[in-house]
């Protein structure tokens, strides 16, 4: 008898043995809902174990083939390639969507097609592969099916570097100065602040960003300052 997954295993390049474990990378917790009696569980722990498996194979990559960057360049890299747009985009190319197991509600409201629930599902099945066959092939899978698709144009394009990061770039390079942040304003209470930040270098307001945080705030700010100095 021919398993439901063939043409999916077929694909990721994996056969994996346990047809229970591969079936749980796609029961969302919304399905459990309409199901109870079925004794079955949502794909979050193998969620949750998948996100730790990527993370470490993020710094091995990263580590073995990037050996010039530096810490920081890492942790940003990292940043950029696990959130879920990357992640949702790797899962729709392999179509985990169609093996979903959502509610009538998650069905109609366009859960197959959702970012999120198949960025979670991309990570369970990288759980999956890890617990049915070996850390190895859980390399091998996120390497040929996330890595190659969008980390190495991430890295060579520097599209991993906050705009503060970008901006400290481009005035140093030329000014071997850097710029400074200032809280400009505080308000609102103490459980739901808005911060207002400039950005300044040689006391000139570069730009001006406003946030729940400091550092969003910050962020903004240098976003605002980048793209006024691209249009001069």
């Amino acid at each position: 008898m021919k398993s439901k997954y063939q043409v999916l295993e077929k694909t990721i390049g994996v056969k994996i043995k346990s047809k229970d474990l591969l079936e749980n990378v796609f029961i969302h917790r919304s399905y459990l809902n309409e199901h109870k009696t079925l004794g079955l569980t949502s794909n979050e722990k193998l969620e949750f174990l998948g996100d730790s498996v990527l993370s470490l194979i993020t710094s091995v990559y990263l580590f073995k083939n990037y050996p010039s960057l530096k810490e920081g360049d890492y942790t940003e890299i990292k940043s950029a390639i696990v959130k879920t747009e990357s992640l949702g985009y790797a899962s729709s190319e392999i179509k985990l969507g169609d093996y979903l197991y959502l509610s009538r509600g998650e069905e109609l409201g366009g859960g197959r097609i959702n970012k999120n629930i198949l960025a979670d599902c991309f990570e369970a099945l990288i759980g999956c592969i890890f617990l049915d066959q070996s850390f190895e092939k859980a390399y091998q899978f996120v390497c040929d099916h996330l890595f190659k698709r969008t980390l190495d144009t991430i890295v060579q394009s520097k599209s991993y570097l906050s705009a503060k990061s970008i901006l400290q770039e481009k005035i140093q390079a030329k000014y071997k100065m850097t710029p400074t942040y200032k809280v400009i304003e505080e308000k609102g209470p103490e459980h739901k602040r808005i911060f207002t930040v400039g950005v300044y270098f040689n006391n000139k307001q570069l730009g001006l960003g406003t946030a729940p945080s400091k550092k969003e705030a910050e962020e903004k700010a240098a976003k605002e300052a980048f793209e006024k100095l691209l249009s001069v």
